[in-house]
């Protein structure tokens, strides 16, 4: 499989040739880029990163090759060591640094590692620092410096600390309502950095918290992905504890599920409507998802008298949409929070805090809380990419369902009479085709995503 670049950087497996795979010549060379177009775009002034890594084991000695490169290119890196995206991302904007490298693959399996890659508000780059730094990689254009403009890198451990802090400074984050309900959450933090920020973060909110799977040696134990169908330990583990809900994270941190009380999936898609109940609650203001995500979120900002917008799949253009709109919340149906008033990132310590706020306020179970939405169902399917023109595929379809809405803003959704909707779009991190449908059923949305996918296999 290629290297797969993109604006959120670049990601591969650790095995194989320097076309296809994450090795250690792709890594110094697209650091090397990166830090180019940094001098470049800051006309060579003392450059200033951080870098963090999950709990992945390839991550250190990813990050020691970042260093080494950094060192040789004249800038100051601060190495994070242990952290997550949203902690590095918040660090970057808090010490006022010209960008971020975060090490992790997200979801993917072990065998994956990524360079993610922020600017100096703690963002992923634009589309055109994107292609900057490709003209940059291709050219070899970056260069080493000599002996005496030297780099350095300094240690801080304390990302995650700092990270915490800073939400629950957040007026919006009850600290002493979530203290006085005295919750028991078990936490799966998927044996990486998850496992050390959400058990602080609950800590320090005096919840009981049992760990599962929180040792960050990057042995994932089940597919890190936070879905229902890699989750059937943590709703078990719930049952056992008579715990009040379960939290699932993927590897970086920057996806959130939950777990009922009586081990149910809380619906990934359904963490974004409930933190955004919550916070419209006290502001009110637009929401904005991408195109993948439930259509609960728009039938609840309208209802609360607030306009909705979406957004094409991908944080940028999530977070550009939120800007446009000054949304005051927003995100993408993965679990996916963005808060906006905090940092413009997917945060699922930001969502956990929120969470357990609109939770405290209304004094009331996880399952009655999910009982008070629109209940839709999502099936979330792929199709692996065999030598076949997507657009091809999409004209077809548009053709097959030429009596339906259509959106072509980010691949093609079809929007069906009966209200229930098709979305497929080509992967930014994977070589596949995904496809996204939702009803009033899981038996229906399965139903839909099954046929497309028939009629794409048989075109």
């Amino acid at each position: 499989m290629p290297l797969i670049k993109s604006i959120s950087g670049i990601r591969g497996t650790l095995k194989g040739d320097n076309d296809s795979s994450l090795t250690p010549i792709v890594i110094k060379n697209y650091t090397s880029s990166f830090i180019h177009h940094l001098k470049t775009k800051n006309k060579n002034k003392l450059i200033s990163i951080a870098v963090g890594r999950d709990g992945r084991i390839s991550g250190k000695k990813i990050s020691k090759i970042i260093c080494e490169v950094s060192i040789n290119m004249g800038i100051k890196i601060i190495d994070l060591g242990y952290s997550t995206t949203p902690s590095v991302e918040v660090f970057v904007k808090q010490e006022k640094l010209d960008g971020g490298i975060m090490i992790s693959a997200s979801h993917n399996g072990i065998e994956w590692n990524a360079l993610k890659l922020f600017n100096s508000n703690g963002e992923f780059i634009s589309k055109e620092d994107f292609h900057h730094i490709n003209s940059i990689l291709e050219k070899k254009s970056f260069k080493y410096e000599a002996i005496n403009p030297f780099g350095k890198v300094a240690t801080n451990s304390n990302s995650i600390e700092q990270h915490i802090e800073l939400i629950l400074s957040h007026n919006l984050v009850k600290i002493n309502k979530i203290i006085s309900s005295k919750l028991k959450v078990v936490v799966d933090g998927i044996n990486s950095t998850g496992g050390i920020a959400v058990p602080r973060l609950l800590e320090i909110l005096n919840v009981e918290v049992i760990k599962l799977n929180c040792e960050p040696n990057g042995n994932f134990v089940h597919d890190p992905e936070p879905l229902e169908r890699n989750l059937v330990e943590l709703s078990k583990s719930v049952i056992k504890n008579n715990a009040d809900l379960g939290i699932a994270v993927d590897p970086d941190v920057d996806r959130l599920a939950f777990i009922d009380e009586k081990g149910k999936y809380f619906g990934e898609e359904y963490t974004l409507v409930a933190c955004a109940d919550y916070v419209l609650n006290y502001n009110s203001g637009p929401t904005v998802s991408n195109l993948s995500s439930t259509k609960a979120l728009k039938e609840l900002t309208k209802m609360k008298g607030c306009n909705y917008f979406y957004s094409a799949v991908g944080e940028v253009n999530v977070v550009e949409m939120m800007k446009s709109k000054n949304a005051v919340i927003g995100g993408e149906g993965n679990g996916g929070i963005i808060f906006p008033s905090i940092h413009y990132g997917r945060d699922a310590l930001i969502g956990i805090a929120l969470f357990l706020s609109h939770l405290a306020e209304k004094n009331c179970s996880v399952s009655n809380l999910r009982n008070q939405y629109p209940s839709y169902h999502m099936a979330k399917k792929k199709i692996d990419i065999n030598n076949v023109s997507f657009e091809e595929i999409l004209k077809k379809l548009k053709k097959e369902f030429s009596d339906c809405e259509i959106i072509e803003i980010d691949g093609l959704k079809i929007n069906f009479k009966n209200s229930s909707w098709v979305h497929l779009r080509k992967s930014n991190t994977e070589e596949i085709i995904r496809v996204y449908s939702e009803a009033d059923s899981i038996i229906k949305a399965n139903e839909i995503a099954d046929n497309i996918i028939n009629l794409v296999n048989n075109f």
